[in-house]
């Protein structure tokens, strides 16, 4: 036997051929055997991903160009012996380190559950014995017997198939469960949902019962096949990620270009020394870097993740908050995600023509039956309740509540029909004591309709469920109605063309004594009771939310592994498509290279019948055209689009452990509609990290002014001491920073269009900014430190010109984090009182730099006095300048720009 488990297409095969291709029997395998091939093939169970160790999470923390800037700063200070300021900057990055090392600690606690789907039971057939094993110990050519309720533990080719039905939707997408077929087969280039002779592992056994040959297991197995892509590092970056690689790249270069040339101009022009001029370039590159980046991003994004938890959204990585917040489409799935995953009759349509609609959702039974928009009349109660009887009697489904919940087990369809009947009074439970069954003729793949018999008063009476054109060529009549069997025909084709599954129901009085011997192959003279039109309804507040993410301008494009009519019907009722041009099939895609797929995606908003590597296509076709991309899906079949995608969000509730595993963002309420509000914090998040990095740049900016201008006009000491600035950049505004990154939103975020993935964190609004506000802060600073620097002075008394400005530049920080709430508000109209956080984090920025002036330690380490009350009054009046020049910016950057 060939080593390559996935060597043939079994389904093209008949069952004698891929039992000699697997060298094996259909009567099973021998123990001896079976132990052999363990060895060779080993475990079945899902390749997986070690839970990442608590110290590469700590190392992830440090992988960052902006990182690499500090501790080369820190190193620079420590080799000049400066050993204050290296003290400082190291603190900086273990307090990050510490911050998202924790949150992302947590996270993964709960993430890794990822071989859960394989520790199942398996009945298979060993020495001509039937036995139970651990799934992990079927291999391939073992013989596996499936029974309704089973979940399949490896890739099966059907031997033989007595009404057996898999739910599939974990793996294609596909809602309603497969009927499968034992002598079925088809060509190569058949897509999963087709291949009605295979089973497939993690799929679940809905109804019926066979048996079949293991062809595949492990990784080997479709699900193992999507296993090993997910946990591939193909995915996207989030785009916080790309646009602070790039911004920390360029502030590295700029660093590094002014202060050689500062430190040039120094020695060529001013006279200084080299190693003076060294000593001017060390705290030149101190003043550029904003040391406090890095934490204050790390509690933006802890402060919108806490958020985001509030509104379901679980966050796996702290840079994906962010990312949702950029996206330009979402890629969903529709099973599950946008849909409920339970089948729901939502038309009834009588032999008369009256046409009912039922309300409700899913299979829990709330909701009633109307006609035109008012609750049934009695006229029409008969009607519905001899339709609803048939289906709870023809039923093998349980539906029960239970400590205040509703429970159900068995096919989708049944339940969905039990559901029904409780909303019209027709309980199962009730209707078998009134009517008991004496026999049935069970669904079969060739029959399309399943048939019970039961007592009827003195009698017995039939009743049949099926499909439209095999049940109406049953009757003979029609209850309250003539029967006209080619105008029922056209009302059924018209249902299926609105995307709805159609059922018939027929019931009948039977003359003669049913025993085994009498059952009829099909009943005949039936009554025909109706159709019945059933969906997977979406979920609650779906469709607003596709509309909220196209007033964001994102746009949402709908991914299935469903049929096109089916996801052409849902699309329509979410407002996504129209007509058959907006659907494209997986066939269609077949073929196309990249870029023709890329185009597809600008034009197609509904992908249907697709396959789990075709959604994967799609992913990356929209992330080469542009797109920053979300996926959300719950399946398997899910798993590789979400990670590749830019930012993966799993279903918590109903995914797969493969989904949440390829997912940074997981939804626990399962519900679509709350990715809106994590689009919406996301927005607030990135927001608030330019605001940290308007804050700390424009400062770090001023300080660079400040310094240039003292060696451009020969003043004969450092403005400030390396440790004076670290206190102002670490200390003081990192208090602030800090803070900022705690304010709430300003409102009206879900009605701007998303960034473009090229924009860059530093754009022209942030330029102009920072250098309006580097101008006042830095011009003011420097010609109040020539004013209480006296001609001739010494260095106490330089000393104490840099006590003066350091207190000017904290007063400037006070004063100027109040530009900084909002790019396009006035300061004056938002509230202090709004962010109590940021109020109480000024406050104690002053409040330390405050009691710094007044203690041992503070004056020692900072060199800082206290000042004379005139003093501190011509101080605060000076720092208030930034506040109205700032203001006129803001006035001036709206007249410019009304479009922001």
């Amino acid at each position: 036997m060939n080593n390559d488990q996935t060597m043939a297409a079994w389904h093209s095969l008949d069952a004698d051929s891929a039992s000699q291709l697997l060298d094996a029997t259909q009567r099973g395998l021998s123990r001896a055997e079976a132990e052999q091939r363990l060895e060779r093939y080993g475990p079945n169970h899902l390749p997986q991903k070690p839970p990442t160790p608590l110290w590469a999470i700590v190392l992830r923390q440090f992988r960052s160009p902006l990182i690499y800037i500090l501790a080369l700063a820190a190193i620079v200070s420590v080799a000049m012996g400066d050993i204050k300021d290296a003290a400082f900057i190291m603190g900086v990055l273990v307090l990050n380190a510490i911050i998202g090392s924790y949150q992302e600690w947590k996270a993964e606690q709960s993430s890794h559950a990822l071989k859960k789907l394989l520790q199942i039971h398996a009945t298979v057939q060993r020495d001509g014995e039937v036995t139970e094993i651990d799934a992990e110990g079927v291999v391939p050519g073992d013989v596996v017997w499936l029974e309704s309720g089973n979940r399949i533990p490896a890739d099966i080719r059907l031997i033989s198939a007595h009404g057996l039905e898999a739910d599939e939707s974990l793996l294609t997408g596909e809602s309603l469960p497969v009927t499968k077929d034992a002598n079925w087969e088809g060509p190569e280039a058949t897509p999963i949902a087709d291949r009605l002779n295979m089973t497939y592992a993690g799929s679940i056994v809905t109804r019926g019962r066979g048996k079949g040959l293991v062809v595949a297991t492990g990784s080997a197995t479709s699900v193992g096949q999507l296993a090993l892509d997910v946990l591939s590092d193909t995915g996207g970056s989030p785009p916080l990620v790309e646009r602070m690689e790039r911004f920390t790249r360029a502030i590295a270069i700029i660093m590094l270009v002014a202060s050689a040339a500062i430190g040039t101009m120094g020695v060529v022009l001013g006279g200084y020394s080299v190693g003076e001029m060294f000593t001017f370039a060390v705290a030149l590159a101190v003043a550029a870097i904003p040391e406090g980046l890095p934490v204050a991003m790390t509690v933006a994004l802890a402060v919108a993740t806490t958020r985001m938890a509030k509104h379901g959204l679980i966050v796996r990585r702290l840079t994906a908050v962010e990312g949702l917040g950029s996206c330009t489409l979402i890629a969903t799935d529709k099973t599950g995600t946008l849909t409920c995953n339970e089948m729901t009759i939502r038309e009834i349509h009588a032999p008369d023509g009256a046409v009912f609609q039922v309300t409700g959702e899913g299979f829990i039974p709330s909701g009633e039956v109307l006609q035109d928009g008012k609750p049934a009349s009695q006229e029409s109660g008969t009607t519905l309740v001899e339709l609803a009887r048939a289906g709870v009697l023809c039923n093998e489904a349980d539906l029960h509540p239970h400590d205040g919940t509703w429970n159900w087990r068995g096919d989708a369809v049944d339940v969905a029909f039990l559901s029904l009947g409780h909303k019209v009074g027709c309980d199962r439970e009730r209707t078998l004591d009134a009517h008991p069954q004496v026999n049935q003729i069970p669904f079969e793949s060739e029959h399309q309709f399943a048939a019970v018999y039961n007592r009827v008063d003195d009698g017995v009476s039939v009743f049949v469920k099926g499909g439209p054109e095999r049940v109406l060529e049953m009757c003979s009549e029609a209850s309250h109605a003539n029967f006209d069997r080619q105008q029922l025909e056209q009302t059924a084709t018209h249902m299926a063309e609105q995307g709805y599954r159609v059922l018939a129901l027929a019931d009948g009085h039977v003359e003669e004594p049913i025993t085994p011997e009498s059952i009829p192959a099909k009943p005949t003279n039936l009554r025909f009771l109706g159709f019945v039109g059933m969906i997977d309804p979406l979920r609650p507040g779906v469709k607003e939310a596709v509309k909220d993410c196209a007033d964001a301008g994102v746009s949402v494009s709908m991914i299935t592994g469903d049929h096109r009519v089916t996801a052409l019907a849902i699309a329509r009722q979410l407002g996504l498509a129209e007509d058959e041009s907006q659907v494209m099939t997986g066939d269609e895609l077949l073929g196309k290279s990249q870029e023709e797929i890329a185009e597809a995606v600008r034009r197609v908003r509904v992908f249907a019948r697709v396959a789990p590597r075709q959604k994967l296509d799609i992913v990356e076709a929209a992330r080469s055209a542009g797109h920053f991309v979300a996926v959300t899906g719950d399946g398997v079949n899910d798993a590789p689009a979400l990670r590749a995608s830019n930012i993966g969000v799993a279903m918590g509730k109903s995914g797969t452990d493969v989904a949440r595993e390829a997912g940074e963002l997981v939804i626990s309420d399962d519900n679509f509609a709350t990715i809106v509000s994590g689009v919406e914090q996301g927005r607030v998040a990135y927001d608030n990290i330019r605001k940290v990095i308007y804050l700390l740049i424009s400062t770090g900016a001023a300080e660079l002014v400040l310094m240039t201008l003292a060696i451009a006009t020969g003043t004969p000491y450092l403005p400030l001491l390396p440790v004076q600035i670290l206190w102002l950049n670490l200390v003081t505004n990192g208090i602030q920073d800090v803070a900022l990154a705690f304010e709430p939103n300003e409102g009206g975020v879900l009605k701007r269009k998303p960034r473009s993935p090229s924009e860059r964190i530093f754009d022209q609004l942030m330029i102009e900014r920072t250098v309006v506000a580097a101008l006042v802060i830095g011009g003011i600073g420097f010609l109040t430190f020539r004013w209480f620097l006296p001609e001739d002075a010494t260095e106490a008394q330089a000393a104490s010109a840099r006590n003066a400005l350091l207190l000017l530049l904290v007063l400037f920080e006070n004063v100027h984090i109040g530009n900084c709430r909002s790019e396009t508000k006035s300061a004056f109209s938002l509230s202090p009182l709004r962010s109590p956080i940021l109020l109480g984090g000024t406050l104690a920025a002053f409040g330390i730099h405050f009691i710094a002036m007044h203690t041992s330690l503070g004056q020692s380490l900072l060199g800082a006095e206290p000042l004379p009350l005139h003093q501190w009054g011509v101080l605060l009046l000076l720092a208030l300048t930034i506040l109205p020049i700032m203001e006129l910016h803001k006035w001036s950057w709206a007249k410019r720009h009304p479009q922001t």
